[in-house]
């Protein structure tokens, strides 16, 4: 069972860690001292204890490790320190000098309405009319489109039928559309929304009667379509200059498997595997052939790959966080410090390149991939983002 603790308590919590974690070293160098000044102990019990010694090190280090310090995602941190909204005395709203969005005129819009002015609510006198002043109402229709194809039949004096080629798409007597396998595949692998709410969606927007059989052909039509793209990707990636790579557990049919990540600015590929190390990424097959800089949070298997290698600013920042705050270094605390002077710089100047965290750009709504993904056989996205 997990307590969650409130934020005033975690951070006496994480002050008592600190606070047990200096005695801890302290009385650690008393006893090595005491080891060391002893001339009557044998070099067996010396040897002895000072592996002890070391054994106690590791397991006081790891006792303070968490989120914050460690490479332990926050999700298997019930204790993390969480952001206490507090009271603003700023005005609700965007603040001065904030770039916000506004909505904008539509040039074309899909209905006018005009209004007309009562000509007995005027005063009396002669009137011209001068133009108009506009207002525009941004809305969704949600609903139902059937579209009904009819194949014209001609029949010769014989009595031979000849009927007129459907559209190719068009296989079925009752079939759904692109929009609608489109719109299935965004909420269902997109927004992981689970099957049943999907069906609820579309059987109450739509009137439309989905079963858990149809999303399930859906997501595997869409996972057979990004074959294309699959092969494009392992390609193109490797010819980039810098990769993003990385790894991460994930649960399929209740058995731990590996999601791995290779990603730049313009291409993004997932691949899961039972393997976590190099013979999963081998497979993956964009590792191998990368020259570029391979940007990674210091993992081994990585460094086997011959690249020029870079380090995750992220971790960086953790480790400096442990050794400032677990190992009681000074000069960990002043790098920290100097990093992120350095990232807030990089945030600012676009001519320092400092890559922690990589850009994603969509081009269009994902919705409206999908929409394209159904009709046609090439698209551009990872295959095994819609695998099931």
């Amino acid at each position: 069972m997990r307590f969650l603790l409130p934020p005033d308590a975690l951070l006496k919590c994480r002050s008592q860690q600190r606070c047990c974690s200096a005695k801890h070293y302290q009385t650690i160098a008393h006893v090595e001292q005491l080891l060391k000044d002893d001339p009557h102990t044998s070099v067996a019990i010396k040897s002895a204890v000072a592996l002890l010694i070391v054994v106690v090190k590791l397991m006081a280090g790891h006792l303070g490790l968490d989120s914050h310090n460690s490479s332990k995602p926050p999700s298997s941190d019930p204790n993390r320190e969480r952001k206490v909204r507090t009271v603003s005395d700023k005005k609700a709203g965007g603040q001065p000098n904030h770039k916000g969005s506004t909505l904008t005129l539509c040039e074309e819009p899909d209905e006018i309405k005009n209004i007309t002015i009562g000509r007995r609510t005027l005063p009396k006198g002669h009137y011209v009319e001068d133009g108009y002043e506009v207002r525009q109402i941004i809305d969704l229709h949600i609903e139902r489109v059937v579209t009904e194809y009819r194949a014209q039949i001609f029949k010769n004096a014989n009595g031979k039928r000849f009927v007129a080629e459907f559209p190719p798409e068009i296989t079925r007597p009752v079939q759904y559309g692109a929009s609608v396998k489109a719109n299935a595949v965004y909420m269902s692998m997109f927004q992981l929304i689970p099957y049943e709410r999907v069906q609820t969606h579309f059987a109450e927007q739509f009137s439309i009667a989905l079963s858990a059989g149809s999303l399930h052909n859906f997501n595997h039509d869409a996972y057979t379509r990004l074959e294309l793209f699959e092969l494009l990707a392992k390609r193109c990636l490797p010819q980039e200059k810098a990769l993003h790579a990385d790894e991460t557990g994930i649960n399929v049919n209740g058995k731990r498997r590996w999601l791995h990540n290779a990603s730049s600015e313009k291409w993004t590929l997932f691949y899961p595997h039972e393997k976590r190390g190099k013979i999963a990424m081998d497979e993956m097959g964009v590792l191998p052939n990368f020259k570029g800089t391979l940007i990674h949070d210091h993992w081994k298997p990585y460094y086997s790959y011959a690249c020029a290698h870079a380090l995750c600013n992220a971790h960086h920042l953790r480790e400096l966080t442990h050794a400032a705050e677990q190992d009681g270094q000074q000069w960990a605390k002043e790098m920290h410090a100097i990093h992120n002077g350095i990232l807030i710089r990089a945030g600012s100047d676009n001519s320092l390149l400092f890559a922690t965290w990589l850009k994603v750009y969509f081009l269009g709504s994902v919705c409206k991939f999908f929409m394209a993904l159904f009709q046609s056989p090439f698209t551009a996205s990872g295959r095994h983002l819609v695998a099931r």
